[in-house]
């Protein structure tokens, strides 16, 4: 004789535990602990049928510490119950170069004008900063390619 009730219990549990269905993810930025539901951040979630009062609650509670007025990227998985998850990546590298060098933008016209310049020690602090988001094989290759980066921007990389 089986025990029915307890593969009820089974039943039901996988019935209601089933894994969420993932709809779409978005890529978005926002300045971390200021973000709110006006455009450009609430029509990209209102679209995708997210609350966004939850949505802006949950980033600025996230980011209030030490990411207040960082332009933070998120990419958001929305799921078929109109449920939500989000994951904060690193700041860009240009905004990065940009915050060690104390200036609001490169230069107007890289090459003939020069941005400012960024030592290579500042280089290599903003690659272990961005190493969990860069697809480098190493320190020294991440430093490369935000050294390009640095360049691109009219800012000199010297020693």
């Amino acid at each position: 004789m089986e025990n029915t009730a307890g593969s009820a219990h089974v039943n039901y549990f996988k019935r209601n535990t089933m894994a969420k269905k993932l709809v779409k993810k978005i890529k978005v930025q926002s300045v971390g602990g200021k973000a709110t539901p006006a455009p450009p951040l609430g029509p990209v979630l209102g679209q995708a049928g997210i609350n966004i009062g939850e949505f802006v609650n949950q980033f600025n509670e996230q980011t209030r510490g030490e990411r207040m007025g960082e332009v933070v990227p998120i990419e958001i998985s929305v799921y078929d119950d109109r449920s939500f998850t989000f994951i904060l990546k690193t700041s860009p590298a240009s905004r990065l170069i940009l915050k060690k060098m104390g200036k609001d933008k490169g230069s107007q016209k890289p090459g003939t004008q020069s941005g400012g310049t960024i030592t290579k020690a500042q280089i290599r602090e903003i690659a272990e900063i961005k190493a969990v988001d860069l697809t480098a094989a190493s320190v020294e290759a991440a430093m490369r390619s935000i050294a390009g980066t640095a360049r691109s921007m009219g800012v000199k990389v010297v020693d």
